[in-house]
């Protein structure tokens, strides 16, 4: 039976309301802002290939609801932190602890599980095919049926396939990219295929989302789309959002705290303002002469 991907889609529903929250923290472009207890601490992690010490002791924590940024220079160890946030690398010192329990070495479909997405630095979307059919990917872990009842889709395969349709059409609604869901993905324009990714990983209903370089390569439009985007789904979905980026304008925007890596060392962490007037950051950035 050839399966249609429009067939039988429910109504889309609301955004799913915020996740609980806690005090009021402080604003981000004009935004209340309330960010809850700690949710992921990150404690004297220290990560080695062979001789080569990509992260040396660092500590940091991310609470609930808040957007965390990662920056630092070119080489500095952001997108290696954020694989071990993901579980693709297993450090050798330090300890990591999520929502109170202390996680050992795990694989990344684990991490995932527990509430884990990502999006990567490098677009890793599957080019030809839709982009309904790549941000369905993103439902897998969430998928109970088995492969020959996926094959013969008939009964609870079918029914459990429709409801995971229903859920991306929600997302699609959500980032504005309802004309191009029939759409091959390498067709797409870079700004959109970022967009896609973002999608796809949305659409494994995170509690917590990383981003590695979201506008990388975007220009001024598809960057102010790409952070109103980011903005609404911490705000309509609730999830707390780790990201990468080198546009400081960006991140001093729309972050509430920013931890700064350099050659693999913390030199800096705490609110935009804070970070921008920090000696040691100014130093990484725009030299000792400065």
């Amino acid at each position: 039976m050839k399966r249609d991907a429009t067939a039988e889609i429910l109504p889309a529903e609301p955004a799913p309301p915020a996740a609980a929250l806690h005090k009021p923290e402080q604003q981000v472009m004009g935004r209340e802002r309330n960010i809850g207890e700690v949710v992921l601490d990150l404690q004297n992690i220290s990560l080695s290939f062979g001789g080569v010490k990509a992260l040396t002791d660092i500590s940091f924590n991310v609470k609930e609801h808040e957007i965390r940024a990662i920056i630092g220079p070119n080489g500095a160890g952001k997108s290696s932190m954020i694989n071990v946030i993901n579980g693709v690398y297993h450090p050798q010192k330090g300890n990591i602890v999520f929502h109170g329990v202390p996680r050992h070495s795990m694989h990344p479909s684990k991490v995932a599980r527990q509430g884990i997405a990502r999006t990567f630095q490098n677009i890793a979307l599957f080019k030809g095919m839709t982009v309904l059919d790549n941000i369905m990917t993103g439902r897998n872990t969430k998928m109970h049926s088995g492969l020959l009842a996926n094959a013969i889709w008939w009964g609870r395969a079918r029914n459990e396939e429709m409801q995971h349709r229903r859920k991306v059409e929600e997302v699609i609604d959500f980032l504005e990219i309802q004309h191009i869901r029939k759409t091959p993905v390498g067709r797409l324009p870079y700004g959109l295929q970022k967009r896609v990714e973002l999608a796809r990983a949305l659409a494994a209903e995170p509690s917590m989302l990383l981003l590695d370089e979201p506008m990388a390569g975007m220009n001024v439009e598809e960057k102010q789309d790409m952070c109103r985007f980011i903005l609404d789904v911490n705000d309509q979905f609730g999830s707390t959002i780790v990201l990468i980026e080198h546009d400081m304008g960006v991140v001093m925007d729309i972050s509430d705290r920013v931890v700064v890596l350099d050659y693999g060392k913390k030199i800096g962490d705490g609110t935009p303002e804070e970070v921008m007037n920090n000696p040691e950051v100014i130093k990484a950035y725009l030299g000792s002469s400065h």
